[in-house]
């Protein structure tokens, strides 16, 4: 196995949006994005505090290395929009997650969520990951129809799998991209991408 390499630390940079590894800077833009309730019903955060205390929380998360949190800048009108993480880092196994990912009403259904995960997994596979790997609460229709679009291989439900600020036991649906299938998963997100023109 080659060793692989730093994936965090850097901006990532598209067509549509930049992936800015989180600051203090970014936390009041983040919490103006995250108003929405509607943004929140599948996401294991709790925002009975504010969203300000989510962002805050991730940005300790990352400061304890646990996470690799990146705010969405939409390149169009330099709006932040929402945020995605690396999280689960396992470098030793070359393997890492893709998650706690968000985004604002106004973002949703464009060309923001395929190209953060366009960046984000070029930068994993570029960085020699062999496996990333995506879950969202089995309840959330739209997210699980995404990472299918996306050309993720569902791997199985963990029942029970954690207990969610919304008075629930949720039941997580994993996905997977390996190295080999990257190829195949990149050519499919480029075309998207692609119609977004």
């Amino acid at each position: 196995m080659n060793e692989v390499r730093p994936l965090g630390g850097r901006t990532l940079k598209g067509r549509f949006i930049a992936l800015e590894p989180l600051e203090p800077r970014h936390f009041d833009g983040l919490a103006e994005a995250g108003r929405d309730p509607a943004i929140w019903t599948y996401m294991p955060h709790d925002v009975s505090a504010g969203v300000g205390a989510v962002i805050r929380g991730l940005a300790e998360e990352n400061a304890q290395g646990r996470m690799i949190t990146y705010a969405v800048r939409r390149l169009s009108d330099d709006a932040l929009v929402g945020s995605t993480s690396y999280l689960a880092l396992a470098p030793e196994h070359a393997k890492v997650e893709i998650g706690a990912t968000w985004y604002q009403p106004s973002a949703q259904a464009t060309a923001v969520n395929p190209e953060a995960k366009y960046l984000l997994l070029s930068n994993a596979f570029g960085a020699d990951y062999n496996r990333v790997e995506l879950k969202t609460d089995a309840r959330n229709a739209r997210s699980r129809a995404a990472m299918k679009k996306m050309g993720a291989t569902e791997e199985g439900t963990l029942r029970g799998h954690m207990w969610m600020p919304q008075g629930y036991f949720r039941d997580s649906v994993y996905f997977s991209i390996l190295a080999s299938e990257w190829p195949q998963v990149k050519t499919k997100l480029e075309a998207r991408l692609a119609a977004f023109g």
